[in-house]
């Protein structure tokens, strides 16, 4: 047994508790009509932060979460699954609905001022930052994992398109389970 003192304190208490994610939000659906938070309340919903001129990590996980969506079924339209850009500038509602044509049409695409989508990035821990580029170009840094969140409003984990397909699923169905 550890003997603690003055000397020797005991090690802090970690509490455990719920994660700090998914606080308010507002941004601006494709047609230009406001979407915030309360349009998720009482539906599990995925979170995927990026940009349209990504080369690789967007368009990749995207055609991944389309083809997740097909393997769950029906089951998928109990979810709500986002892509928020990260960057507004570029990103037109048009650019954006060209864009998204290429996923699942229940891929909700959201976009909004650049302090709307810093707010948004806040409010879901993620992470983005506009990188320049040779020429005057950019690109943009972003968190790449796909944030999910239960129909209580809570963080339920992350999909990372690294895990195999079979865990994917597993969260996902996890995720849309009936709450008990």
């Amino acid at each position: 047994m550890q003997a603690y003192g003055v000397l020797n304190p005991p090690p802090p208490v970690v509490e455990v508790g719920k994660a700090a994610i998914a606080g308010p939000f507002e941004l601006l659906t494709l047609a230009g009509k406001p979407f915030s938070n309360a349009d998720l309340v009482g539906k599990p919903y995925l979170v995927f932060f990026g940009f349209t001129h990504c080369p690789d990590i967007c368009p990749t996980t995207l055609y991944e979460l389309t083809s997740l969506l097909a393997e769950l079924g029906t089951g998928a339209d109990r979810l709500m699954p986002l892509f928020i850009t990260v960057d507004p500038e570029r990103d037109t509602a048009d650019q954006l609905a060209f864009y998204m044509s290429e996923f699942d049409p229940r891929i909700v695409a959201l976009r909004g001022t650049p302090a709307q989508t810093a707010s948004a990035a806040k409010a879901f821990a993620a992470y983005f930052k506009k990188i320049p580029e040779d020429g005057g170009d950019y690109t943009m840094e972003h968190t790449a994992g796909i944030i999910l969140m239960d129909a209580r409003g809570e963080f339920a984990g992350k999909l990372d398109m690294h895990e195999p397909r079979d865990i994917q699923l597993k969260k996902l169905q996890r995720l849309i389970a009936p709450i008990t």
